[in-house]
Order: structure tokens, then sequence, then C-alpha cells
């Protein structure tokens, strides 16, 4: 049984006359009827009652149209969500994001593609930088933002997001009301960092800073999120050296010193595959990127 059938069986159904259905389908006469003649060999049913003067439907006939016009209608919006899908209108994207692109970075990006893509599935997913890039390489993620420093041959990393360090300190700390206040001073300090385990690259990144500064930080502590570290210090554990949006949703009181950026910033990135065919990741990246473009034209 094959579409064109069933599309010649409705020609025919409506109009009660192979002549017009002929016509109206650009068909001659003869091959319409074979096709008919085909679909009731194929069903083993009579469809269509016919002679020279009459065509009607046969009991059968009629519940079969109800069934084929059904049949043609998905047939057709399958084509038309498919075309959909090979222009980016419609489908699902699988993103994930580190913590701390939840408060500045994600939610706005989310938000504007949806108004630009309305017939998109969003999956998000809060997930390390680690399991970012595992999930993007094995497929079951389409898109992540992460860490920087970040970097793998088959994946496509663009930073959209870049932001000063801060350190901070347990409340009445003696060095929160130092008037100049400098990286080098926290030598001697136990240190709470986010673990190299979870993203190698920042926390490389974060002890050539200390490095710069002159000294190798004691690491009394590692934790897997930047807020645990931020909860951490704040009950005396140690120092640590966090990005500053982080610091936007915590509840804990710390005390807070703005390291230059003439030490690094911070950076988070939008990931996708290398070989990504996608349209719709493509649009989502191009829209990621653009908001890049406006952050830099607001510093």
């Amino acid at each position: 049984m094959e579409l064109k059938q069933l599309a010649s069986f409705v020609a025919v159904a409506d109009r009660l006359s192979f002549v017009r259905a002929a016509e109206a389908l650009h068909l001659s006469q003869p091959a319409l009827s074979a096709q008919i003649h085909q679909l009731e060999q194929d069903l083993g049913v009579r469809l269509l009652e016919r002679n020279r003067r009459v065509v009607k439907l046969t009991d059968a006939g009629a519940v079969f149209l109800l069934e084929a016009r059904d049949l043609l209608a998905r047939a057709q919006a399958a084509g038309d969500r498919a075309r959909k899908a090979a222009q980016g209108e419609i489908g699902r994207l699988r993103i994930a994001f580190v913590f701390s692109a939840a408060l500045e970075v994600v939610p706005q990006i989310v938000a504007d593609f949806r108004n630009q893509h309305p017939g998109v599935r969003l999956d998000l997913v809060n997930l390390r930088t680690v399991n970012q890039v595992q999930g993007l390489l094995d497929g079951s993620l389409d898109i992540g933002f992460l860490r920087l420093p970040t970097t793998h041959p088959q994946l496509n990393i663009t930073i959209i997001h870049s932001e000063p360090f801060a350190a901070i300190l347990p409340p009445g700390h003696r060095l929160a009301a130092e008037a100049h206040f400098a990286l080098e001073m926290l030598r001697d300090e136990a240190f709470v960092s986010y673990g190299r385990e979870w993203a190698p690259g920042y926390f490389d990144a974060t002890m050539r800073m200390c490095a710069q500064a002159g000294f190798s930080p004691h690491v009394v502590q590692e934790t897997s999120e930047m807020y645990t570290a931020i909860a951490l210090t704040a009950v005396g554990v140690g120092v640590a050296i966090v990005p500053r949006s982080v610091l936007l949703a915590h509840s804990h009181k710390v005390e807070v010193r703005q390291l230059p950026e003439s030490l690094g910033v911070s950076e988070i990135g939008v990931a996708t595959r290398a070989a990504e065919p996608s349209k719709l990741v493509q649009a989502f990246v191009d829209l990621a990127r653009s908001h890049r473009s406006q952050e830099d034209a607001v510093l």
C-alpha cells in the first residue's frame, strides 16, 4: 500500500468519478484504475462499486476512506515537521551548564532562543565541566556551557562570557579591611578550591594566578561546586578564589576582595561537537555568540 494509492482512492471517493479524479490528479484513467485495483488487491477487500454509470463506496470503502484521509494528513504533517527540523525551526536541544553560568549567562540566552524558536524543546541540566565534555562526546548532550580553559580536538568551544575573579575571606578576616589588598597577601592562608578533578583547566588557571603572585597555595579542601567553596569559606575553612558572578546567588556572609583583571579573567564557553551538522545547534550557538558581542559592546 503506497501513499499515491491512498491519494488516488480519496480523489475518486470524493468525486465518485474516475474521469474527474484522473483529471484532478493529472493521471490517465487507466493508470488511476490500475492503482485502485492494486490497492483493493493489497487490502483484500472491495472499496468501490463501479459500472458505466455509477461509482459508489462499499461499506469497507467508507470505513477505509476515514483511515486513508488520516494517513495522508499524518504523512503530510510528518513531511512538514521534517522540513522544519532541517531548517532548525523545531526539534530538541539537550543543554548543560555549570552552576555559575546559570547566574548571568544562560537564562537570557535561553529566553531569547525560546522566543525565536517556540517549537524547539530545551532540556536543561546542571553539570560539571568534565561531565559536559563526556556528554558532548558520547552524544547525550548537544550544547554545553562550560568553565574555561577547556580544550578537546573533537569539540568546538567559543568564549561567550568573561569576568574578573574575586578572593573571598571568612567573616572578620584580618585582611578584610586592608586598604591595598593584593593576592600575594594570601600566601600563608589555607585555601578552599574548586577541584581539578571536575574542572582541570579552571583549577590550573587559579594555581597560575597564585604562582604569578609568588606563592603556591596550600589547598586544604577541594570541592566540586563553587557555592560549596563559598559556604566553607564562610565558616572559616579557608579562603578561596571564585568568579565574581558566583557571589550573586550565595546566602553566606563572606568578605569579598576584587582581583585585578591583569591576573586573569574567568571565562565561560559554549561547546558543541566539531562535526555537528545540526542547523538547530548552530542557531543556538550563533545566538550565544551575539550575546557575547553585546557584552563586549557594553564593556
